[in-house]
């Protein structure tokens, strides 16, 4: 809910400020001198054309929405996603590694002193285990994504 209200205040302040920079504006006044002619007097108001010009630019208001596609519409990078991990771990490895312990090998469990034990004391060495699977354990390289193998590398 945060990272939403955070989303639409952050998009309402670009959205302003591009419109204070891209957005047209109104034609700056260029007053006519006169130089006292009699010809010049006698032009009536109505066919004098002022020259109109525009602070619009497509070129950066196309920038300005690119800019803000970019920003906004990709997913953010994360080192890690915890709840993400967690949810991977409940599904996959939970049937065998319940509250960390190891129900095929009874040792060998997901606990620090354990992990530290066997060298698993490392995201590197969990990824590493996850993905090809060693001894008892399968491989779950091709079964999960390189993303979700972290996450739950991280989370454990």
């Amino acid at each position: 809910m945060a990272r939403s209200a955070c989303f639409v205040v952050a998009a309402s302040v670009v959205l302003y400020s591009v419109s204070c920079f891209v957005a047209p504006g109104t034609a700056p006044r260029n007053p006519r001198r006169s130089s006292g002619s009699v010809a010049e007097t006698d032009v009536a108001p109505a066919l004098v054309q002022k020259p109109v010009t525009s602070s619009f630019c497509p070129l950066a208001f196309g920038a300005a929405v690119g800019l803000l596609v970019a920003v906004f519409g990709a997913r953010p990078a994360m080192a890690v996603d915890l709840e993400n991990g967690e949810s991977i771990f409940t599904g996959n490895c939970a049937a065998c590694h319940a509250g960390g312990n190891n129900t095929v090998v009874t040792e060998k469990k997901l606990k620090k002193e354990a992990l530290i034990t066997y060298g698993k004391y490392d995201v590197g060495a969990i990824i590493k285990q996850v993905t090809n699977g060693n001894g008892s354990m399968p491989a779950f390289g091709d079964k999960l994504g390189p993303d979700d193998i972290e996450d739950v590398a991280n989370w454990v």
